[in-house]
């Protein structure tokens, strides 16, 4: 059975933390950094279940926001979350916890590379990289992100979780492209999974994990959630289901619309688009079946990603495109309720100069095809408005 996200745990997944009487039905902003000391506790700290606090002390071990949001975060992950400041914060935290002794790793989000060599660089050891198509063995650790940023192309976690706990490693999988209802890497074997709060508004990431051991490294690396953030992340998370299901519908129309303008040769069009300007698109929804027997829709068994990208035939074309268009916002994120486009080299000078990531928001599929298709008729020469 597929696993569904529940509208009762994003609203009332925090009703534990409350206590059933007395507190306000939207949450308050906290900026306080410490709390009135309980006569009673002959220590600062009493609480060992950081989860479930009788009381807070100080917003570095728990503060009322930041616990609410893991609650509901844990619950919609099947797994207790971890909040952090910021997303290589995450990163660097899983990289602590798991010391590997190597790392396997495929292209993926440019960041996540910096922070592993930060960490190598803080423990001044050299710790190998390898490709995760190579033989693992025991201390590897393997990071796995899918979709894969920036194409949104989907891989395999069940192969790469049997095939790293083989050898007495671990999953981390960054699921960033794929929240809750689409993807659930816990069911596929994954160990750690880690998600950008950037498709719910804050710019900061979360761990998920199957048992706490993170939280307590946390508040020592100092690296907790802002309280604002997390009333940020608290109040998006209350729609989440609402929104990404409302964008993974639109950009799988929007991908499969772009695919349709791949196969139209030169000289012909589509839709008002003419051929030959576009040369690929990459969605999760698209892939099909591999050569290994994998079908992105028996693990994404709740949609497909907003995020995604497609190749342009022309490189100037890729440059000028994200800066013609009117409802796509020419910027560097993904998962806000604003639609996105960029020309990915930009951020990453790793990317091939003709390729295009789009975020897709919650406007309207059809709004958002007319602003391409004029985007695009604008590069290929013809001045069509809106």
């Amino acid at each position: 059975m597929p696993l569904k996200i529940k509208a009762v745990d994003l609203i009332h997944g925090d009703a534990s933390v409350l206590g059933e009487h007395g507190h306000s039905v939207a949450p308050p902003i906290s900026v306080t950094t410490t709390f009135h000391a309980d006569p009673a506790s002959e220590t600062l700290v009493g609480d060992t279940d950081l989860a479930n606090p009788s009381r807070h002390v100080y917003s570095r071990y728990t503060q009322d926001i930041s616990t609410r949001a893991e609650h509901i975060l844990g619950k919609i992950n099947h797994g207790f979350a971890v909040t952090y400041a910021s997303g290589l914060a995450s990163g660097y935290a899983a990289l602590v916890h798991l010391k590997p002794k190597r790392i396997a790793i495929r292209g993926g989000y440019w960041g996540c590379h910096v922070t592993i060599q930060t960490y190598m660089k803080s423990r001044d050891i050299e710790v190998s990289i390898i490709d995760i198509d190579d033989e693992f063995r025991p201390g590897d650790m393997c990071w796995l992100e899918t979709p894969v940023n920036p194409t949104g192309e989907s891989r395999d976690i069940r192969y790469y979780a049997d095939k790293i706990h083989k050898v007495g490693g671990k999953l981390l999988v960054d699921s960033t492209f794929a929240p809750p209802p689409l993807q659930y890497p816990f069911k596929f074997g994954a160990d750690i999974i880690m998600h950008s709060g950037t498709c719910v508004e804050p710019l900061y990431r979360f761990i998920i994990t199957q048992g706490m051991q993170l939280q307590f490294d946390r508040t020592y690396m100092g690296i907790m959630t802002g309280s604002l953030e997390a009333w940020l992340l608290l109040r998006s998370l209350r729609t989440l289901h609402l929104r990404v299901a409302r964008q993974s519908e639109t950009a799988t129309g929007l991908a499969k619309w772009l695919n349709e303008i791949v196969s139209t040769p030169k000289g012909r069009s589509f839709d008002g688009v003419p051929g030959g300007l576009l040369s690929r698109v990459w969605h999760s929804s698209l892939q099909g079946t591999d050569k290994r027997g994998f079908n992105p829709s028996k693990q994404m068994e709740g949609g497909w990603n907003a995020a995604f990208s497609f190749l342009m035939a022309n490189a100037d074309h890729a440059r000028r495109l994200p800066h013609l268009t009117k409802y796509f916002i020419a910027a560097t994120s993904l998962g806000g309720v604003e639609s996105l486009i960029e020309h990915r080299a930009r951020a990453d000078p790793r990317e091939d100069p003709h390729l295009i990531r789009l975020s897709v928001g919650v406007e309207d599929l059809e709004d958002l095809k007319a602003d391409l298709r004029q985007a695009l008729q604008n590069v290929a020469g013809a001045k069509a408005k809106l």
